[in-house]
């Protein structure tokens, strides 16, 4: 009975979460990002006012969810997130990845999905912060460089979706392309949920038995440069980087090697 009890009560605060979550990007929109794009003139320092807001919002919404039980996390090696110029890949079980990594990661920039910039509720956040459509084309990798070379701390889900049910990582090459292109080294993020939820193809009601438990994992750098001396040209390095990543992400994303 009180597992039960229990359950309904995580479905009713994971409703209220994401309505407060859609409420926030609405008054954001509407009140704070107006008011600081008359106040600040000057805009890459009107985006870092921006990104810094919405990562303090993040933060609120992730203490939220974890207040109301909806949620339980752990993160380890944060401190390799204090850098600057960062590409940060990630493997992407749960809807709410992209969130976790924002509101703990400082001078952070993502690439949004075209829909995102036309949403009511996250159209207003994601244009005031300038992150990176994935509409751009051709572009894409052009501004990804460009933002890492100018200190942004570069956050890319290299599956471009979330992880199916079966768990198998699959990822595009479209990660280690900017790896290679900028010379940046990639910093690896382990995501994992026990029990899962929010998953590809699941409904935010269809809550697990008890609340979901996230472990964030922040794992040492991996250097690009030594697939740029192995291979014939950036083409070939990205391919090895992109097969490299594919089995580090598999082996590493292994509920044994949590352990």
């Amino acid at each position: 009975m009180l597992k039960r009890l229990g359950r309904y009560w995580r479905i009713l605060a994971t409703g209220f979460s994401f309505f407060v979550f859609g409420v926030g990007g609405l008054l954001l929109r509407i009140s704070v990002f107006p008011l600081l794009n008359l106040m600040v003139w000057e805009r890459r320092r009107r985006v870092l006012i921006a990104r810094h807001v919405i990562r303090l919002a993040f933060r609120a919404f992730v203490g939220l969810m974890r207040g109301l039980g909806v949620l339980h996390y752990e993160i380890r090696g944060l401190e390799r997130l204090e850098r600057q110029g960062l590409l940060i890949l990630a493997n992407h079980p749960t809807l709410i990845d992209t969130v976790f990594l924002m509101a703990f990661v400082k001078r952070a920039d993502c690439i949004v999905k075209s829909r995102l910039w036309q949403n009511p509720f996250t159209g207003g956040p994601v244009r005031a912060a300038g992150y990176i459509s994935n509409d751009h084309g051709t572009g894409l990798v052009e501004d990804c460089v460009a933002s890492l070379q100018q200190g942004g701390n570069l956050i890319v889900f290299p599956e471009g979706t979330r992880t199916p049910a079966d768990g198998v990582v699959s990822l595009k090459r479209g990660a280690a392309n900017i790896a290679v292109r900028s010379r940046s080294n990639v910093t690896p993020v382990l995501i994992r949920c026990s029990p899962p939820t929010l998953g590809k193809g699941g409904k935010w009601w269809q809550v697990p038995p008890v609340a979901a438990r996230f472990s964030i994992e922040v794992k040492e750098d991996i250097e690009v440069q030594a697939f740029l001396a192995r291979a014939d040209g950036e083409a070939l390095a990205a391919r090895h980087l992109t097969a490299h990543l594919q089995d580090y992400f598999r082996k590493e994303g292994q509920p044994d090697a949590a352990a």
